[in-house]
């Protein structure tokens, strides 16, 4: 499987981006959870936002009532909306999939984000 990510770069704080994320191979499937981690240096990575199969999404305090999740089940893609950015919320971004039923996560390769203050 693999994860390919796109949209970030800089933004002024109060400002929007979007990211995506689409999945290929094989091993892939609809049923499959995606979603996205952060990770800003120095700092462990961290869940931002993820979305199961049937649509339910969960969000990190940090995020909620600012970043939306969604997907689009027959293009296999994920996507992030992120309003009213802040400076604490540059990191990079990973697209994430977790294949339950087979014990497998995959990641994208990152994408930067970074709001200035």
């Amino acid at each position: 499987v693999q994860l390919q990510a796109s949209g970030g770069g800089l933004v002024q704080a109060g400002g929007s981006l979007s990211l995506s994320c689409t999945a290929s191979g094989s091993g892939f499937a609809r049923s499959a959870t995606m979603g996205w981690y952060r990770q800003a240096p120095g700092k462990q990575r961290e869940l931002v936002a993820t979305i199961i199969s049937s649509g339910i999404t969960n969000y990190a305090d940090f995020v909620k009532g600012r970043f939306t999740v969604s997907r689009n089940r027959s293009k296999n893609t994920v996507y992030l909306q992120m309003n009213s950015l802040k400076s604490e919320d540059t990191a990079v971004y990973y697209c994430y999939t977790n294949l339950y039923w087979a014990g497998r996560e995959y990641w994208g390769q990152g994408t930067q984000v970074t709001v200035s203050s």
